[in-house]
């Protein structure tokens, strides 16, 4: 038996490695015909003699020429290949030399396009004078699977880490968290998991939570209330907290639910604050701020993202000279605020881009004509049930103009005179920008004439008379004192 079976080794392994019977099967295979075959089966064939050179080159694609194979003629083989695959040449022209049995191996070959060629050549002696057939497959294809695999394998474990770090902060966020919180299975409503601060205050005698009934730890008002609960956010995905009692206590919970999926199942994170901490003991405060907003000097109004007011305060209704908050509920807050087509679109840009505006300049226009200057800051909140913008507006039409020695200041730079777009027609602000320069303009020239009128009136090209109007125009010097004047 084991004579047998090595038999069949012996044949398996010699129909392997060569044809049975080449001479009965080929006939008389010409060279023309053998070169066909080999060009055919390989990426590239080569044909060396006994020094090493490269004799004759075939390739399947062109692609190859691109790379400078065609060029090989005349060189040796070895010198076309990296300097560590030279060492791969020579075993596979020895061991094909000494009739050894043939083993493939991967040498990377020069390029002009700067990127090394990988071939996996097999080395086979065909004539008694040295010359050796040497058939390669090129692995560039394989090379760029292999290195797409590489690519995803990197980035599936990146993936894994990343998340992997995000449960850690997670589950410590989940730990550490000083409110009650518990995860619920939303199918059977059965605790699942929970933090220790919902442990120390559900758990009686170290009674574990896991797979307790969420309900069952309420008293029979208080499993209702929060069985519907539960049932709104499963169908709505929000609902009002519930409070409800513990079972066999009087310690007052409020429970707010969230939905949320984890892979193919449900569950529901809760939060249980004890009554103390509860929204009802926080709506003195609430009323507090309401108050406070409600009594404000400024206006504050808030409206929703098309700019409908909601609510505003009384300081808002007596800068659009409304009476009632019912007569602006639901009107475009631009009825009354900016210059027509103007202020509210950059503005709306401004909040669209950073989220905030602070100090912006415009005007609030009455319900009877009256316009005043104004400052507005606006912020946009997004995160809430009900996304919306607040407006605070001060009027800034009653602050006192700087005054020097009973006269107006004018701007003293062009900061200044750019300040005031938006708030003076072009017509007054290009009198503002004349009369800016004139005074900058006298100035420099009583300081040249170290406070020469006479001196200084006959640079600017004015009479004496002339320089004191302007003088006492712009309050520059004491004239009341000056004998000249």
């Amino acid at each position: 038996m084991d004579t047998v079976a090595g038999m069949e080794t012996q044949v398996a392994r010699k129909a392997v490695d060569q044809f049975n019977a080449p001479k009965k099967t080929l006939g008389d295979l010409d060279a023309e015909a053998a070169a066909k075959v080999i060009a055919a089966a390989a990426d590239v064939a080569l044909v060396i003699d006994a020094k090493g050179v490269v004799k004759d080159v075939a390739f399947s694609g062109k692609d190859l020429a691109g790379h400078g194979f065609e060029k090989w003629l005349g060189q040796r083989w070895v010198d076309t290949v990296t300097i560590e695959s030279r060492a791969k040449i020579e075993e596979l022209l020895s061991e094909a030399r000494d009739k050894k049995p043939v083993r493939a191996r991967q040498v990377n070959h020069h390029s002009p396009t700067g990127l090394d060629v990988p071939v996996r050549y097999s080395a086979i002696q065909v004539a008694d004078n040295g010359r050796v057939v040497v058939v390669g497959r090129d692995l560039r294809s394989m090379s760029a699977l292999q290195q797409r695999l590489v690519d995803v394998q990197q980035s599936m474990e990146r993936e894994y880490a990343r998340l992997r770090h995000a449960e850690t902060r997670y589950r410590l966020l989940f730990q550490i968290a000083s409110e009650a919180v518990l995860i619920i299975d939303a199918a059977q409503e059965k605790i699942v998991d929970a933090n220790p601060a919902a442990s120390q205050l559900l758990s009686k005698g170290g009674k574990k939570l896991n797979g307790r009934e969420f309900s069952g730890i309420f008293d029979t008002d208080g499993a209702r209330a929060v069985q519907a609960h539960l049932a709104a956010v499963r169908s709505s995905g929000h609902s009002e907290p519930v409070t409800a009692n513990l079972s066999g206590t009087k310690t007052r919970l409020e429970v707010s639910a969230s939905l949320f999926r984890q892979e193919t199942t449900t569950h529901f994170l809760v939060r249980l604050v004890p009554g103390t901490q509860s929204s009802a003991a926080l709506a003195p405060a609430k009323s507090n701020l309401i108050d406070v907003v409600e009594k404000l000097p400024d206006g504050f109004v808030v409206t929703d993202l098309e700019l409908n007011v909601l609510t505003a305060n009384s300081a808002f209704l007596e800068l659009t000279q409304v009476a009632t908050m019912e007569q602006t509920r639901g009107e475009n807050l631009s009825r009354w605020l900016g210059r027509q087509g103007v202020d509210v679109s950059v503005m709306m840009t401004n909040l669209r881009e950073h989220g905030a505006v602070k100090n912006f300049a415009t005007v609030m226009r009455g319900e009877f004509g009256t316009i005043e200057d104004v400052e507005l800051s606006a912020v946009a909140v997004m995160n809430g049930e009900h996304p919306c913008i607040g407006f605070t507006i001060r009027n800034v039409g009653m602050r006192p103009e700087s005054k020097l020695n009973g006269q107006r200041v004018l701007p003293r730079s062009v900061e200044q005179l750019t300040g005031l777009v938006g708030r003076v027609s072009l017509k007054d602000l290009v009198r503002e920008s004349t009369d800016m320069i004139e005074r900058l303009c006298i100035e420099a020239a009583l300081e040249l004439t170290g406070d020469n009128r006479a001196s200084a009136a006959e640079i600017l090209g004015l009479s004496r008379q002339g320089l004191y109007s302007k003088l006492r125009r712009y309050g520059l010097g004491d004239l009341e004192h000056d004998g000249e004047a």
